[in-house]
């Protein structure tokens, strides 16, 4: 896993509650989104991160349909223990990795995640029958600051295992694991940062602005559809640094993001999403278009912290 630049993201597969269409307002299927896998095929990606809630279980499913296509070692699945869904699952972290190996057909996940740290003393022991039966092959934690990090890496040490890897949003606009010093705790121990909504959910592609809003019934047309146009000098730059290495606006926000010692999750329902995605892991950012980026981003004053996520800092 280590070898890999780039993790593809399936958050927006599937529909219904905080899914496809919701969230992103986007219809997804596996018609459509078929190619979008052979793509990744092609490419040579095949890193898929996905999760229990996102689609509450859909996006699961049309993953595993496809992966059975492929032999099952060509392809590492990355999905997530939710502790708001934990009901129903009785209460059981194992109980909820199981649900998502049925609905993959898969016997094994290569990295499991407890989502959020809403209780980690009482969820992140669940992670070790996981790791001692063989059903789990590494854990990690999402949107967790270094002392929730330190107590979940506390818990699994007792059985000999560690926290493999941190999944934080992190992007040009919201860089609070770095500033909170969650991105440098995570170098100096070995721990791989895996960066969600580099490209806020499509608001730092260079496609949209106010005369070309998000999807405005969507989650993120409602949350960036307001500040679309605080972005353009931004959007603009990156734009311009893309000229220069024959890259789209939206691999310049890829890059950074390699740039900055993390591994972009890259939310792919195209095939040029993918196609993209790869190309973007071979550019090379130079400190200077790095600090003229963030300098840009910090100006629009823009803050993107979700709901579900507490600051970092």
């Amino acid at each position: 896993m280590k070898d890999t630049k780039i993790a593809l993201g399936t958050w927006a597969w599937g529909s219904g509650a905080f899914g496809g269409d919701a969230v992103y307002g986007v219809n997804t299927n596996e018609e459509n989104l078929k190619p979008v896998f052979e793509a990744a095929v092609k490419a040579g990606l095949g890193l898929w991160d996905t999760a229990t809630v996102y689609a509450m279980g859909d996006s699961e499913r049309i993953l595993g349909q496809f992966v059975a296509s492929v032999p099952r070692e060509s392809v590492q699945i990355s999905t997530k223990f939710t502790p708001q869904l934990a009901e129903m699952y009785g209460n059981s972290v194992e109980k909820m990795a199981e649900a998502s190996m049925e609905r993959m057909g898969i016997d094994y996940i290569d990295m499991y995640w407890i989502h959020n740290p809403m209780d980690v003393e009482r969820w992140t022991p669940g992670l070790i029958p996981l790791l001692q039966s063989g059903k789990v092959r590494q854990v990690g934690v999402s949107n967790h600051d270094i002392r929730e990090i330190e107590r979940a890496n506390g818990i699994l040490s007792q059985a000999g295992f560690r926290v493999s890897a941190v999944q934080n949003h992190f992007s040009l606009l919201y860089r609070s694991s770095e500033r909170g010093g969650v991105l440098d705790y995570c170098h100096r121990h070995d721990i791989r940062f895996w960066s969600y909504m580099v490209l806020e959910q499509g608001a730092l592609t260079g496609n949209f602005s106010p005369a070309n809003p998000l999807p405005a019934d969507s989650d993120r047309g409602r949350k960036y559809n307001p500040v679309l146009d605080k972005l353009q000098a931004l959007t603009d730059e990156m734009k311009a640094i893309g000229e220069k290495y024959g890259a789209s606006c939206s691999q310049i926000g890829i890059a950074w993001a390699i740039a900055k010692g993390t591994m972009p999750i890259v939310g792919a329902t195209k095939e040029r999403h993918v196609v993209e995605a790869a190309a973007a892991a071979d550019i090379v950012l130079t400190k200077d278009e790095v600090a003229r980026l963030e300098t840009l981003a910090d100006a629009t004053g823009i803050d993107t912290r979700g709901d579900w996520e507490h600051t970092m800092e």
